[in-house]
């Protein structure tokens, strides 16, 4: 049963994807460079960490895009951050009390198949020498199929890469045209092919929809497409238009946008046809085969939520690397320099590139807790968290109070202490969690529409 249009329309506002809580606007210069060479200096050394490099480039800008990247036309700026990333993998690993364990590598962008089979080879061997990565470690890497030759194919392969992420977002010509992001399907289906034959065997995608001209028959055609290949994963995501952040976006045509009903036809029929083809939902946007370990965390109740989505890494220390990278320690959240100028700057001069962050307070930690059951499990038992962080429950009163709308809707059911989203409610799990948001106010303009 899908969202009545007037529930979508009283609740589909724009609230944040939760990746975090706080989320990064909030972050501030409290955080600085010396801050952190501080905090990475009080990692256990039996600790297992986890490692996010983010590679700002792309062969062109797709204008869907809401990430921190930049057009290269030519290889020399990329050569030279490579040098940065290793100067920076450095000054990190230098402030650590020993050399720690990695259970989950992350090369996110940007394009990280940008970068030259040999750079990537270096990079990933001085990784190996500043960490310890085992044969157990999951190594990630986010793939556009344009630019993955079959020698950087053959490289990921060499490196220990063990899962490829393949954006996608549509396989209709027509909304590739529109959003400036070309890509046949014959290509991805090699490039597939290609990681398979490598050793790669674990394959994710990335759909979108509320694209320009994007249908309900048009998603379920792309849906078809895809699975055909059989990815391990597929994550779906809807297009935020936000070109008062992101100017590239306004050479899309917002005459060619759905409006917020369609979004949600498509974005339902989408995972229908996930579910009828054999994958398991995962929370809000993603989807997995059955025997895939998303599935078995999330039956077991560990899964979890950080800035790249839904996860199994349970890590408390996330280091990130690379221009704009968010990194999280225990409690505390980090962020590099953005401009990629101030990036470079900072390394250059030997400083960590660390600009703003923020320490959590008890009630962050305590609203981050349950924001992330809530978009892991879609259910949480309020008192029972606020026990585990020594808080007395009434101080969410209000918050279980705000919640009354949306069980009179049918979106959210209490029972006791229990916070439990429906399936009918589950589009809007997002809306649920922005209850619980104390910082909401101060940033909505910045964020996505809920659905």
């Amino acid at each position: 049963m899908r969202l009545e249009p007037e529930l979508l329309e009283r609740y589909d506002t724009r609230v944040p994807r939760y990746t975090s809580y706080p989320t990064a606007p909030h972050f501030g210069t409290g955080v600085d460079a010396g801050a952190y060479r501080e905090i990475l200096s009080s990692i256990s050394g039996d600790e297992t960490v986890s490692l996010y490099f983010h590679v700002p480039f792309c062969k062109q800008m797709c204008w869907y895009c809401g990430c921190h990247t930049q057009v290269a036309g030519h290889y020399d700026p990329i050569a030279d951050y490579v040098g940065l990333l290793e100067t920076e993998l450095g000054l990190v690993t230098d402030a650590l009390p020993g050399r720690a364990r990695v259970g989950h590598l992350h090369w996110g962008g940007g394009t990280p198949t940008m970068l030259s089979p040999d750079d990537f080879s270096r990079l990933m061997a001085r990784i190996r020498e500043r960490f310890e990565i085992d044969d157990g470690s999951e190594i990630a890497v986010e793939i556009d199929p344009r630019t993955a030759t079959p020698e950087k194919i053959e490289t990921l392969g060499e490196t220990g890469v063990t899962r490829a992420s393949l954006g996608i977002q549509d396989l209709n010509a027509r909304v590739q045209s529109a959003i400036n992001r070309v890509q046949p399907f014959g290509l991805t289906g090699d490039v597939v092919a290609r990681l398979r034959a490598a050793g790669i065997g674990a394959i994710n995608f990335d759909l979108m929809y509320g694209l320009p001209l994007q249908t309900v028959g048009g998603v379920e055609r792309t849906i078809d497409l895809a699975t055909s290949l059989s990815p391990d994963r597929i994550a779906l995501f809807g297009y935020a238009h936000v070109p008062w952040m992101k100017p590239h976006q306004r050479l899309i045509d917002e005459a060619d946008l759905p409006g917020a009903a369609e979004r949600l036809d498509q974005s339902c029929a989408v995972a229908e046809a996930l579910v009828a083809a054999g994958y398991k939902r995962i929370g809000l946007d993603h989807f997995a085969r059955e025997d895939d370990e998303l599935v078995r965390a999330l039956d077991s109740g560990g899964l979890h939520r950080n800035f790249q989505g839904y996860t199994t890494d349970a890590s408390l220390t996330l280091l990130g690397f690379g221009a704009s990278a968010i990194g999280s320690i225990g409690d505390t959240y980090v962020q590099n320099e953005v401009p990629f100028r101030s990036y470079e700057t900072a390394i250059r001069e030997g400083r960590l590139a660390v600009a703003k962050g923020l320490r959590l307070t008890p009630n962050d930690r305590l609203r981050r807790d349950l924001i992330e059951r809530l978009m892991c499990d879609l259910t949480v038992d309020v008192a029972a968290t606020c026990g585990e962080h020594g808080a007395d429950p009434s101080v969410l009163a209000q918050e279980i109070e705000a919640l009354a709308p949306l069980i009179e809707d049918g979106l959210v059911q209490l029972a006791g202490s229990r916070v439990t989203v429906t399936e009918y409610g589950r589009p809007l799990v997002r809306s649920v969690c922005a209850r619980f948001d104390a910082y909401l106010e101060q940033s909505a303009a910045r964020h996505s529409s809920a659905v």
